[in-house]
């Protein structure tokens, strides 16, 4: 279940994080739900509040250069997950 921690630093994070404009330049496509039992893998998100509560915790960043991780946020749950099939943070993230 991916319960995402947006942080402030790059030492608290587990990961820097750059969304871009189109799902064809995305390592990850994500969905967003309202709740964490809605969560699933590492594509449909809920965001948290807490430390404790977060499965992965992440620092968004404007340039795809600084980033670990390109994200495109998609409109149906369908259509999120990995768009680079090998990427290093695979099944991290849930």
């Amino acid at each position: 279940m991916a319960k995402i921690l947006e942080t402030k630093y790059d030492s608290q994070a587990d990961a820097k994080v750059c969304e871009v404009a189109y799902e064809s330049q995305a390592d990850l496509c994500w969905f967003e739900v309202n709740h964490a039992t809605q969560a699933q893998g590492d594509a449909v998100w809920c965001f948290v509040d807490y430390e404790q509560q977060a499965s992965f915790k992440i620092l968004w960043v404007k340039y795809e250069t600084q980033a670990d991780l390109k994200v495109h946020k998609v409109k149906y749950a369908e259509q999120a997950g990995w768009r680079t099939p090998n990427h290093k943070l695979r099944g991290k993230l849930g």
